[in-house]
């Protein structure tokens, strides 16, 4: 079949299918690296298989989680520094994965953009491999949209979706009561959320993103695109070794708004805010801002990024166990009667 005389093409109007391809046989190395036990396919096909039965499950229940990365990706995109940004999508999913008592099993992502930039692409989804190596989550599937009118110039977004397993039963939150011990794990930075506050401090500081960072070496646009720590494998560790009642992912919202989404009804924290130093890129912030304390605590994780609610009689074992694996574990309060977080002591 010929074509029409002077017939205008999809590249045309601004969608380059072969960039498209060329993405693919690119970031297949790094999706192998993430194979697992019960990848079935590799990427290429209409949807990707998974055998439950292969990965280690007998009578298993599914657990689904989805978000993105949020405006962090604004400074990514301004600076080009795009490398790290995968590796807050996958750790976004697979935090909060873990807070169910699942281990991430694969993960699937969408990469929008106005027009393919191949490099670029292959930087962010080399990113989300490594993310999913260190969480032991394979990388099975994704989608490249490219949308001309959609987005400016050198623009993107991304979303992920991770699916996890637990076996029935094993569920969390669990057994959560009065008395427990709450250990915190630190972060080690803004980590993914926040940062619509964060780009408006900047703003006021008077700073820009290739300016030092008053709060760390070498740039300040660098500092704050630090990666979100991924959690999944201590905390597995950790539930494994039983005694963990109950998880939070300290996302948007804080302590304050996150540890009691795995509480009962009438119980709630004693946090003791001088368990820990406030990381410096939150003091900054603060000062910079003049951000109450509990403002800040409703917003940001200030430095903790993960809580465990355990039995009183586990916790040292467990404060043991999770130092072995690298996590600095701060001993934050206990759980106590009453809804709500009750904070002593001092942030700043």
């Amino acid at each position: 079949m010929s074509d029409a005389k002077n017939g205008i093409t999809y590249a045309q109007a601004g969608v380059d299918i072969d960039a498209g391809y060329a993405l693919v046989d690119r970031i297949k190395p790094a999706a192998k690296r993430t194979n697992r036990s019960g990848v079935m396919a590799g990427l290429g096909g209409f949807g990707a298989l998974f055998d439950l039965k292969d990965a280690g499950y007998s009578d298993p229940v599914l657990v689904a989680a989805t978000d993105g990365v949020g405006t962090k990706l604004r400074i990514a995109i301004d600076t080009g520094n795009v490398d790290g940004v995968g590796i807050d999508l996958v750790a976004m999913c697979v935090n909060d994965l873990v807070c169910q008592g699942a281990e991430p099993l694969f993960f699937l992502d969408y990469f929008a953009t106005g027009k393919l930039e191949t490099d670029v692409a292959a930087r962010i989804i080399e990113g989300i491999a490594e993310g999913c190596v260190q969480s032991n989550c394979a990388l099975i599937g994704g989608e490249t949209a490219e949308m001309p009118g959609m987005y400016p110039a050198g623009d993107f977004d991304l979303a992920g979706f991770s699916v996890g397993a637990m076996e029935r039963g094993a569920d969390l939150p669990r057994g959560v009561i009065k008395g427990d011990v709450l250990l915190g794990l630190a972060s080690n930075g803004v980590h993914s959320n926040g940062y619509s506050l964060v780009r408006r401090i900047v703003e006021i500081s008077g700073l820009g993103w290739d300016d030092a960072a008053p709060f760390a070496d070498g740039p300040l646009g660098t500092a704050l695109l630090a990666p979100t720590r991924l959690y999944v494998q201590p905390a597995l560790e950790a539930i494994r070794a039983g005694g963990v009642h109950a998880l939070a992912h300290i996302t948007g919202g804080g302590l304050t708004e996150n540890l009691p989404r795995v509480l009962p009804d009438n119980l709630g924290a004693d946090i003791n805010l001088d368990a820990w130093a406030l990381p410096p890129v939150f003091a900054w912030m603060a000062g910079v801002g003049n951000i109450a304390p509990l403002e800040m605590l409703k917003t940001f994780n200030c430095g903790v990024g993960m809580v465990l609610a355990v039995d009183a009689d586990a916790a040292d074992d467990l404060r043991a166990q999770l130092g072995a694996s690298g996590e600095q574990v701060i001993d934050l309060g206990t759980v106590t009667a009453g809804a709500g977080v009750r904070y002593t002591g001092s942030l700043i």
